[in-house]
């Protein structure tokens, strides 16, 4: 986790050059550190000795599919991990964020959507380093129970293993429970941008939130979608 007194360092893994230097140009031009990899073993030998604040990672890497990456580095820390690839099916994000990637951004990108992700992933790891200043309580409906100090959900009193996306997503729909918000509403809130592919990212991370918290999530109790409007965190009677 940062220290407050040192810059955040970001561990960068791609193999293609003009994506590793466009990356690397970005993060030096706004006062970022980084460090630079191109294979899948040097990226978890970089994360295990760097201890990077972020890691980005392309998941088409030629030692090593960047699934395994994940994997690897879950199995010993909770860094945050930026998925940056051009593998856009729901399946390959699903994948991703199943293993235990915090956020999946589709190449091709613009810079300002990538800063926009490291900036929402750092004011999350400050705030949470800082602790939380203001009690915020918790909030129950049926079986789920969420306890907004301790950044804890459960289901049935049995934790949630969710991802830091899918937590801050359903703190929101909580916090706004029986009200439908908008596609655009939720991308702001949780990514500051809202362009064709955060949409895409936002039904993905949806589904992998409704398998967790679902008992049958093809006819989910507690999520609800509005076709082409948004969605709706419904209250148990």
């Amino acid at each position: 986790m940062p220290n407050s007194a040192v810059k955040p360092l970001i561990l960068v893994v791609e193999d293609d050059p003009a994506v590793r230097n466009l990356i690397v140009a970005a993060l030096e031009a706004h006062g970022l550190r980084h460090i630079a990899v191109e294979t899948a073993h040097a990226a978890i030998a970089a994360a295990s000795s760097q201890a990077p604040s972020i890691v980005l990672l392309d998941l088409g890497l030629p030692d090593m599919d960047g699934v395994k990456v994940v994997e690897s580095v879950r199995a010993w820390s909770g860094m945050p991990i930026i998925v940056v690839s051009a593998r856009s099916e729901d399946a390959d994000k699903i994948r991703a964020l199943d293993a235990g990637a915090d956020d999946y951004l589709t190449k091709p990108f613009s810079v300002e959507e990538l800063l926009a992700r490291i900036r929402t992933t750092l004011r999350r790891l400050s705030y949470a380093q800082a602790g939380s200043v203001v009690s915020e309580g918790s909030f129950d409906t049926g079986e789920l129970h969420i306890d907004f100090d301790a950044g804890i959900a459960t289901m049935d009193g049995e934790e949630l293993h969710l991802t830091p996306i899918e937590y801050k997503l359903l703190c929101l729909l909580a916090h706004n429970a029986d009200k439908v918000l908008t596609h655009q509403f939720i991308l702001h809130e949780i990514w500051g941008t809202a362009t064709k592919s955060d949409l895409a990212s936002l039904r993905v991370f949806m589904g992998t939130l409704r398998k967790k918290i679902e008992s049958d999530p093809a006819h989910p109790r507690y999520i609800q979608t509005h076709v082409g409007i948004g969605y709706r965190l419904v209250t148990q009677g």
